[in-house]
């Protein structure tokens, strides 16, 4: 982890209370880059490890791992993420237009359950550093890998048992110095109010157990001028993510009705219980985002956003 980003963080154990965390100890480092060491909050007196040049800041790192720490997945999502590099026809260019909606910036953004970190990568040559974090460890390896080495070697199934390695190379717009990944959890997010310009959550809200607490804690960290936030979602609403009480939209009645969309603009725009948001959404549409199984199984997901500055 780039000790630059340890002057960034705080406890995401003690919010909403914000108490910055501290280094406690450094077992190995290359450079400015923390390979192995420790984070420490003096005010709870939680310890964060860093492992393998990655900061764990997930409360839940002892639970079961879940669909996305295996090696299928993983694979899938770097094609998701990396196919159009890979020279496959059919792969999207989602990443490259959701990048583009993203006015350059000074200083920190965040991409949001940003998997294998295509989003953030595109986004490095547009800020002073651009952080990805999700809670999946598996998704965080390979975009650290990606970012420390400038290429990616991983076998992309073909049919049953069979497979084919391939090689993602990092092009030359990433800026793969102005680059970091962690796990955390983006509903307790590890920054400091106002601490990000941009923000963005591409197909995530749909798949956290608490959508408007993920709404307010981007509206927590967003900057209170000049910010900006993208969120992009099939709204693909489900039990198994969340209760059907915490959904955002996809139901008759309920305290949000009808389409997730639109009740989220109507958060942005008004806030929620009570405390005000501020934003103006300037761009809405959607993009195709396709994922891959295998070479004969693909999801095409019609993945609605909006683009919104305060």
């Amino acid at each position: 982890m780039k000790k630059l980003l340890t002057t960034m963080l705080i406890c995401p154990a003690c919010l909403p209370r914000e108490f910055p965390l501290e280094i406690l100890g450094v077992d190995h480092e290359v450079e400015e880059d923390i390979v192995t060491g420790t984070l420490i909050c003096r005010l709870c007196g939680r310890r964060f490890p860093i492992e393998e040049g990655i900061a764990f800041l997930d409360l839940d790192r002892l639970e079961q791992p879940n669909r996305y720490e295996q090696e299928e997945v993983v694979s899938s999502y770097l094609w998701s993420h990396y196919g159009d590099l890979l020279g496959d026809d059919q792969a999207t260019d989602a990443y490259l237009y959701w990048a583009g909606l993203i006015q350059g910036h000074a200083g920190l953004a965040l991409d949001l359950g940003g998997a294998v970190g295509r989003f953030t990568f595109e986004m490095s040559g547009k800020c002073d550093l651009a952080v990805g974090l999700d809670k999946s460890r598996a998704f965080i390896r390979a975009a650290r890998q990606l970012m420390g080495q400038g290429e990616l070697r991983f076998t992309l199934k073909d049919e049953g048992l069979l497979g084919r390695e391939v090689v993602i190379r990092s092009p030359p717009h990433w800026r793969r110095e102005k680059v970091e990944f962690i796990v955390a959890d983006a509903l307790r997010l590890p920054f400091a109010t106002g601490a990000a310009t941009s923000l963005a959550s591409l197909n995530l809200v749909d798949k956290v157990p608490q959508p408007s607490l993920h709404l307010a804690e981007m509206n927590r960290v967003a900057a209170a001028t000049g910010g900006q936030l993208l969120l992009s979602d099939p709204f693909s609403w489900s039990t198994e993510a969340a209760e059907l009480d915490q959904w955002l939209g996809g139901r008759p009645d309920g305290p949000y009705p009808g389409k997730g969309l639109e009740n989220i603009k109507d958060i942005l725009v008004n806030g929620m219980d009570g405390v005000p948001a501020g934003w103006q959404v300037t761009d809405e549409d959607h993009i195709w985002w396709k994922i891959r199984s295998h070479s004969n199984h693909y999801e095409l997901i019609r993945s609605c956003f909006i683009k919104a500055i305060r």
